[in-house]
């Protein structure tokens, strides 16, 4: 139960679980300290059928976002860190389409129980082009020596 509060009888009307007393008269303000409702853990999400483009290693090429099409060398990290997250220093799984869940929020992925058959699930992938401009603003270079021969020397 969240925070404690025991189930109010069968017979009850407006709530399950109430809290009888929300504080004293002064301070004339709930506490955070008292019992309200609310969401009690996560969410349990279930998504299918997710398709994997990429499985980063540390210290292996695949940690890079060096393609055989684009050879630029380059972190998989955009410019200035994945907003809310930052530097990608472990493996790493890329996938199609998004992810549920806050940025640092764990996931559990299980491989598929019945074999896929459809022409999209088995088509082979073929990364071209991984972009890693700057996920916070309009993002115009893909790495900082790009972006530093652009602009030249800023400081004086």
């Amino acid at each position: 139960t969240r925070w404690g509060v025991t189930r109010l009888p069968r017979k009850t009307h407006r709530g399950l679980r109430k809290v009888a007393c929300i504080g004293a008269w002064h301070p004339a303000r709930v506490s955070f300290t008292v019992a309200r409702a609310g969401q009690n853990g996560y969410h349990h999400r279930t998504e299918m059928n997710k398709k994997v483009y990429r499985v980063g290693k540390v210290g292996d090429e695949t940690h890079s976002a060096i393609t055989d099409y684009d050879r630029t060398e380059k972190d998989i990290t955009p410019i200035g860190g994945f907003p809310h997250y930052g530097v990608v220093k472990s493996d790493y799984l890329m996938i199609k389409g998004g992810c549920v869940g806050p940025k640092k929020r764990v996931v559990t992925l299980r491989q598929s129980l019945i074999n896929q058959t459809s022409r999209v699930a088995l088509e082979e992938i073929k990364l071209k082009f991984i972009d890693t401009s700057s996920k916070f603003g309009h993002g115009r270079f893909q790495t900082t020596q790009e972006k530093q021969k652009f602009y030249g020397r800023l400081k004086a």
